[in-house]
C-alpha cells in the first residue's frame, strides 16, 4: 500500500499532471468565453435573420419537442473550441520545434570540429614526446 501511495504521489506531483491542471482549468474558463460569444453574440446575429435565433429552432413529435437550435449551437462551440485549440498545439508544437533546433544548434558547436580534434591529438602527441 505505501509503494502505490508514493508512485500515485509521484505521478500527481510531476510538471507534466500539473500542466495537464491548469490546462483544464484554463479550458474550462475559455468554455465560458466561447459560450458566451455563440448566446450572445452569434446567436442573435442569427436571430436578426430567424425569429428567435438558434434557440427556438425546434421540432416537435407527438409530445417531444427536440431543441435541434440548441444542439447546432452545441456543435458551433465545439468547432470553435476545437479550432482555438488547434491553433494553440500548432504554435506550442512550433515553439518546441525551434527550442529543439536551438539545442541542437548548441550541441553541434560544443563538439569539435575534426580539424580541432587533429590539432588536439597532435598537441597530445607532441607533450607525450616531451
Amino acid at each position: 500500500m505505501k509503494k502505490f501511495l508514493a508512485e500515485f504521489k509521484e505521478f500527481a506531483l510531476k510538471g507534466n499532471v500539473m500542466d495537464m491542471a491548469i490546462g483544464v482549468i484554463i479550458g474550462g474558463a475559455f468554455k465560458g468565453i466561447v459560450d458566451a460569444l455563440t448566446e450572445h453574440i452569434l446567436n442573435p446575429i442569427i436571430g436578426c435573420f430567424t425569429q428567435g435565433g438558434l434557440e427556438g429552432w425546434t421540432i416537435t413529435i407527438g409530445e417531444a419537442q427536440l431543441g435541434i437550435g440548441a444542439f447546432i449551437m452545441a456543435i458551433i462551440n465545439f468547432i470553435i473550441l476545437a479550432f482555438v485549440l488547434f491553433l494553440m498545439l500548432k504554435g506550442m508544437n512550433k515553439m518546441i520545434s525551434l527550442r529543439k533546433k536551438e539545442e541542437e544548434a548548441a550541441e553541434e558547436a560544443a563538439e569539435p570540429s575534426a580539424e580541432e580534434a587533429l590539432l588536439t591529438e597532435i598537441r597530445d602527441l607532441l607533450k607525450e614526446k616531451n
